[in-house]
């Protein structure tokens, strides 16, 4: 059986580990090692780690970061962050990540879904898109570039696209709340989830477990991912990595099933 998975995101910048508010600011919050040392100790579920220079600067993935990651990783790996080609992608996937994640390439060359799933098969290929609300209006609008670069591109649009091209799972992730913990944005996850069936990870303004749990409730099997709020504590932002422990997980997770168990049997007793 399928679960909801309460996934760490990382934020690599420079080589070290960071975290943004809004795509801007980036504040070293540590090293990333160090941080996959201790997620491994608080067993999470899985983990996304992304290059956040790679792509808006044209550089090639730092392999032997990556390779060290991978290496020190008990849990699931998403690498994302500078991969354009098929060969670069193979070649992460050969130092031992699971997952890989392409965003700005996914826009600008579409097909390249398509060969890396072909290739490595679509449970192993995932499309990240960088969201935003346009200044005017409700609609929602995809950047690239670590969020310098706005596309016009309609992002339950193109997840749409993405799931038809070959992709095993889309991350939603929306610069509006990135950093700012105030909850995630409903609106933008109902859109996107009204019209895919794969895997969906949504990402961007947990400021709490509730958040999580919430999330969660309404949407079922889902990735719930999340940065500030496993990276700091308290109300001044101290950084100290941190994750629900077992108890907590099983709480957010199971009052999901319990509440799908009762609807389930309150239509057969009907």
């Amino acid at each position: 059986m399928l679960y909801p998975r309460i996934i760490p995101c990382l934020l690599l910048h420079k080589k070290g580990l960071v975290k943004t508010t809004k795509f801007n600011d980036p504040k070293y919050v540590g090293d990333p090692i160090n941080a996959v040392k201790i997620f491994n100790e608080k067993e999470v579920d899985e983990i996304i780690v992304v290059d956040i220079d790679a792509s808006r600067h044209g550089h090639e993935p730092d392999y032997q970061l990556i390779e060290k990651l991978a290496v020190e990783c008990r849990m699931p790996l998403c690498y994302g962050g500078g991969i354009k080609t098929i060969e670069q992608a193979q070649r992460i996937f050969s130092l031992g990540v699971e997952k890989i994640a392409i965003s700005s390439a996914a826009i600008s060359k579409p097909a390249l879904i398509t060969e890396i799933a072909e290739r490595v098969g679509n449970q192993s290929v995932v499309v990240v898109l960088d969201v935003k609300k346009r200044m005017i209006g409700s609609k929602y609008e995809i950047y690239i570039h670590n969020g310098t670069q706005a596309t016009g591109i309609d992002p339950v649009v193109f997840a749409k696209q993405a799931e038809e091209l070959g992709t095993g799972e889309i991350v939603i992730n929306s610069i509006d709340q990135d950093g700012v913990m105030k909850g995630y944005d409903q609106s933008l996850i109902n859109k996107i989830r009204e019209v895919i069936s794969i895997p969906l990870t949504v990402l961007g303004g947990a400021s709490s477990l509730e958040d999580i749990g919430q999330i969660i409730q309404q949407h079922g099997i889902i990735g719930v991912a999340a940065g500030s709020l496993f990276v700091f504590k308290g109300k001044f932002r101290a950084v100290l990595i941190n994750y629900p422990v077992h108890e907590e997980k099983q709480n957010l997770i199971s009052n999901y099933f319990i509440n799908k168990w009762e609807c389930k049997n309150k239509i057969k007793y009907v």
